[in-house]
């Protein structure tokens, strides 16, 4: 697949003399080429629901509604922005561990496909919720299963978790289907892990879970409408990590996608993917501002670090390792030096990439981190220091949309207030 990381040098240049640095680029033709890729391999019956928490720019997900993706959110802000987005209610699941009453309200209002519980205690204030509006919720218990996932970057389940409701606690469960007037439970959800890089894993774990959500849904009564089997495709970041292949994946997974489906003809079964459809995309721009050594290592201090790409510190692992770096107008160079790649922020931390090895670095050279189009800004501490968002750009056949406009000042400011230090107050 064509990618982010296969642009010329001197598009990049073209791109932040525009835009400006620090910048994020998303390369649209290759999220494109990935989600028809992955969507043409696997079993029709399987829908994609991107899960806006790894890119929730609205371009973003307007460009995957287009393609076909449905939407899986996690906050008020991501629902809005899901439906300003296009996607239709009927294609959108809400989840996450601490819901609020107005989140609860919203789902209701806005009729979408289902809410993703995880708790009792949640179920019972769903079932008020819902009361207060005279509607009956639609609703998918999300199970902490007794089993664990293994090849896993981030185990989401298997042990004890903030995340759904244990299996042995469901299964002891009498009247859950009927307790709730105002609640209908229609479905399952199950999420293991993320970063899951081994073909075998997915298709053990999406195994293990189409069995546990019929034994669940017979145990307690209720028509199992929808399965979603979590997701967690990984992509590759560090050396000695190889991608996913997707045709091996469909290979193995169909079979088992293909069985269940035979015997649901009417259950949807849902993926949610939010990493392995944007993270390759994306490429975060920085510009050196100065170079340096220090008891023997070279410094390339530059206007962007991890204020904007917290990501690049490490991803589910206590050992640093480095997203792939490169000198962008420099690629045809030889990598003889080792770099330190810092940013702007006054924290030993501030390290977007250690001893990366580069050409020699000079003032004004213009630096990528590959592969980041996936839990970059929004997951990282942009207001540290009060330096703000970076900006945000799409380009898509041959032409580049400013998808987010960069904080300044302003921005930074407008929602503080000063106090009021009046004379003789002591309040």
């Amino acid at each position: 697949m064509s990618g982010a990381s296969e642009r010329q040098g001197p598009e990049f240049s073209r791109l932040a003399e525009e835009y400006g640095t620090p910048l994020y680029v998303y390369d649209g033709d290759e999220i494109t080429e990935r989600f028809r890729g992955l969507r043409g391999a696997l079993h029709p019956s399987l829908e994609v629901f991107y899960s806006l928490k790894a890119n929730p720019n609205i371009s973003i997900c307007a460009l995957l509604n287009t393609l076909g993706a449905r939407a899986e959110v996690s906050s008020l802000t991501e629902l809005v922005t899901a439906r300003k987005a296009g996607v239709e209610p009927r294609d959108i699941i809400f989840l996450g561990p601490g819901k609020s009453r107005a989140e609860l309200a919203a789902c209701m209002d806005e009729a979408i496909y289902t809410i993703v519980c995880e708790s009792v205690g949640e179920l019972a204030l769903i079932n008020e919720v819902a009361a207060e509006r005279g509607v009956v919720a639609p609703v998918a218990l999300r199970v902490n299963p007794s089993f664990a996932v293994k090849g896993s970057g981030l185990t989401m389940g298997g042990k004890p978790r903030q995340f759904g409701t244990d299996e042995e606690q469901l299964f002891a469960e009498t009247d859950l289907a009927t307790r709730f007037p105002a609640v209908r439970l229609m479905g399952v959800q199950v999420y293991l892990g993320t970063r899951i890089l081994s073909e075998d894993v997915v298709v053990e774990n999406t195994t293990r879970i189409l069995e546990l959500a019929e034994r669940l849904a017979d145990k307690l009564g209720f028509p199992l409408e929808m399965v979603d089997i979590g997701g967690g495709l990984g992509v590759a970041y560090f050396d000695g990590e190889r991608d996913l292949d997707v045709d091996v994946l469909a290979e193995k997974l169909n079979p088992v996608l293909d069985a269940f489906a035979r015997r649901f003809p009417d259950t949807r079964m849902i993926m949610e993917l939010g990493r392995f459809l944007v993270a390759v995309s994306g490429t975060y721009m920085v510009r050196v501002r100065y170079t340096k050594t220090s008891m023997g290592e070279n410094f390339a201090v530059s206007d962007g670090g991890t204020n904007h790409h917290m990501a690049a510190v490490g991803i589910g692992s206590y050992v640093r390792r480095n997203f792939p770096i490169v000198a962008l107008e420099r690629e045809d160079e030889p990598t003889t030096e080792a770099w330190n790649v810092s940013g702007p922020l006054c924290t030993p931390n501030d390290l977007v990439g250690k001893k990366v090895p580069l050409p020699p670095l000079a003032t004004g050279d213009l630096l990528g981190v590959q592969r980041s189009g996936a839990y970059g800004p929004t997951a990282s501490p942009v207001h540290f220091l009060s330096h703000g968002y970076p900006a945000e750009v799409l380009v898509l056949e041959g032409r580049s949309h400013l998808i987010r406009e960069r904080d300044d000042v302003t921005d930074m400011l407008a929602r503080q207030r000063l106090y009021d230090a009046a004379p003789g107050d002591g309040s």
